[in-house]
């Protein structure tokens, strides 16, 4: 066993972005031990989320603030290393859970989940598709979109890890997909790799004009930015359209200003629906089934962007809102491990 846990706790609430402040490294004495119903892992991978952000913000949330010195929250993978008699685990085992940014966690086992690889999945991929980013980007267009093959689907954020599934699951469905992304290499990779039917730089200046003539106007809007994006969308609806607001990166760091076009959701009849992935524990069987046969069939691709080390986490996290990754986001703690994604 080791000497030492190295661990990151919140010192101080973020303005704006999160600087080197924000969070203190700690290293104290490994005093852990699983319990009878715990297990205590190591944690090897952690994702990083736009969500996390606003766990920072001592304001109502549909989780509690991460609190001043606590640990900062985040979902990742580990290897148990000891394990309770009660618990249901042994060393060895791979696991998924809430275990924030540490090099150890001591867990109940009812808050861990084991790790089952379907075929042709990988390791990783349990902080991808067959997570809660999969399972948002399923939920938040089929269940809150009520996407219809035929329809056309609008995705912001779409060369990221959630915006990425929903334009894949949009064209297996049968819809016509447009990409909104930030680069003219983020817009190829959606193109050529992923074929939505058009991806938008958003950047460009003739964003507005490619917008109308590609698009048109929408039946469904997925919304993972906010801000002026999303209100010129509201220009852009057909009749009974339906906007699913997953999130809102554009606005996590500041003050939002407010939307101008909300009356066209009157004038057309439509829907802006917000919703919570935690909200719909009993689809994940069913978000996890279609995407675990999605990387089956090989219909289903996907990027990782592995930031290297514990003490990256909060640089990694503001790369979520400055555009430098493409796919899905996580940091490798554990320096023994083999990233195969």
């Amino acid at each position: 066993m080791p000497s030492h846990n190295t661990r990151l706790v919140l010192a101080e609430r973020p303005a704006a972005h999160v600087t080197p402040s924000t969070f203190r490294r700690e290293v104290v004495p490994y005093v852990l031990k699983a319990g009878h119903s715990e297990v205590l892992v190591k944690v090897e991978y952690v994702s990083i989320d736009p969500a996390m952000r606003s766990w920072l913000n001592d304001r109502r949330n549909y989780v509690p603030p991460v609190k001043i010195g606590e640990v900062m929250r985040a979902f990742g993978l580990g290897v148990v290393v000891q394990a309770g008699e009660g618990s249901g685990f042994a060393p060895g085992d791979r696991v998924t859970g809430l275990f924030g940014w540490q090099e150890y966690a001591l867990l109940e086992s009812k808050a861990v989940d084991k790790v089952v690889l379907p075929r042709e999945a990988e390791y990783l991929d349990f902080l991808g598709p067959l997570s809660l980013t999969g399972f948002t980007a399923f939920i938040g267009l089929l269940d809150i979109g009520k996407l219809q093959p035929g329809e056309t689907l609008v995705v912001s954020g779409a060369a990221g890890a959630t915006g990425s599934i929903v334009c894949q699951i949009g064209k297996q469905k049968g819809a016509k997909v447009y990409a909104i992304a930030g680069s003219p290499e983020k817009c190829e990779w959606l193109e050529q790799e992923l074929g939505v039917d058009k991806a938008l730089n958003y950047k460009s200046p003739k964003f507005h004009d490619e917008y109308r003539k590609h698009v048109g106007y929408f039946d469904v809007f997925f919304d993972n930015v906010g801000g002026e994006i999303l209100d010129f969308s509201l220009s852009r609806m057909k009749k009974n359209a339906r906007i699913v607001l997953c999130g809102a990166i554009s606005d996590y760091n500041g003050k939002p200003k407010g939307l101008a076009g909300y009356l066209n959701l009157i004038s057309q009849r439509a829907k802006i629906e917000g919703f919570i992935v935690f909200d719909h524990v009993d689809r994940y069987p069913a978000a996890l089934k279609y995407l675990g046969e999605r990387l089956q069939d090989g219909s289903l691709k996907r990027r990782f962007h592995v930031v290297e080390g514990l003490e990256n986490a909060p640089s990694a996290l503001n790369l979520l809102f400055t555009g430098g990754n493409t796919g899905k986001l996580v940091v490798k703690i554990a320096s023994d491990v083999k990233t195969k994604l």
